[in-house]
This record gives structure tokens, sequence and C-alpha cells, in this order.
């Protein structure tokens, strides 16, 4: 999130005011938020990451959607644009997606904390949400956060060009030599 939040508003005044704006927002408990634009580096892995997960799910019912797709999140109430969000059998409301299974965030300097902390654990209150990739744009690496049976939540960290993930909650691979093909760590 990037400026200082308008006064109360309620959901419905925030969707109508995104459908006319020009420039998207993120909506959090009744404050609605201008985004900031992302760096080259954040641009360059995200669409690395959606061209991996596209070429994979074209057979799976599944499709990967980019940050121009808006994602409710029940708990508190949150309307947001993950960096890329997956869903299987899409269903939307009012042009939002409400049922990702998995959410990938890009971590800046500015959003680091919020992604592994606030938005995360809102995320966790979606239903269809299982998995959790966070993916580092200063260094090779990238977090997994995979809902157990139990409820609980597995952490792995993968870290070099020869690491690969896979992703259960799709069923595919992705292998950090793709996603950081062509990127320049941390420029701006």
């Amino acid at each position: 999130m990037a400026t200082l939040p308008r006064s109360f508003l309620t959901e419905q005044e925030y969707l109508e005011i995104e459908r006319a704006a020009e420039f998207k927002s993120e909506y959090l408990d009744g404050q609605m938020f201008a985004m900031a634009g992302a760096s080259p580096t954040h641009v360059d892995l995200t669409m690395n990451i959606a061209g991996v997960l596209r070429d994979q799910l074209r057979t799976k019912g599944c499709k990967v959607y980019n940050s121009d797709m808006r994602v409710r999140v029940p708990r508190g109430t949150l309307y947001t644009y993950p960096d890329l969000s997956v869903a299987c059998g899409p269903r939307f409301e009012a042009g939002t997606l409400i049922n990702p299974v998995l959410i990938v965030e890009v971590l800046s300097g500015t959003t680091r904390d919020y992604d592994r902390g606030e938005k995360l654990r809102r995320y966790q209150t979606i239903p269809s949400f299982i998995e959790y990739l966070l993916v580092d744009q200063y260094a090779v690496g990238v977090e997994r956060w995979l809902k157990q049976p139990d409820g609980s939540w597995l952490v792995r960290e993968t870290a070099g060009l020869d690491g690969e993930v896979v992703l259960e909650s799709i069923g595919c691979r992705i292998r950090l030599a793709d996603v950081y093909e062509g990127v320049e760590l941390g420029a701006n």
C-alpha cells in the first residue's frame, strides 16, 4: 500500500469508485489506498512466474491472473491486487476473484513485512487458499507456505538458481532458474 487512506467507505462505495478509477486502489477495513507502481525487477519476476505457470496450467482447469485481478479477502474486509493469483474453476463476485488457491507476492522493501504478516493472515481466511509463494527481488530465493490438513501452515525456503519449488495446490513445478531468468536483482 502506498498512500494515506481516504475516509471510511463501505465495500459497495469502494467497488463503485474502483470501477470508474484510472488507477487501482486496495481496500482495507473501510479505507482505500492507492497502489504504487512496481520496479522493473518486480515486473520481470512476476512475468517469468506467470509464464511458467500459464504453460503448466493449460490442461489443468486452473488459470493464472496478474496484478490486474482484484481478490476479495473475507476477514476484516480486504480487496487487494496480488502480484499473481491462481484459481481452479475461478469464481467471481462483482468482477472480483473470490476463490484463489495460490497467491504469489514479490517482496519489496516496503511490502515485505506486510506480505509476510498481516496480508498473509488475511489471505489465510480465504477458504480456497492453500498455498502462498513469496519471491525475493534482492536475492535468488522464495518462501512457500502450504496449508496442512490440520489447518496449520508449513513454510519452506528455497534458494539458488538450481532450486525448484513444487506447488502442490496446482500440481506445478517452478525452477528458480526460470523465475530469475534475465532478472537484474535489486534493480529499480
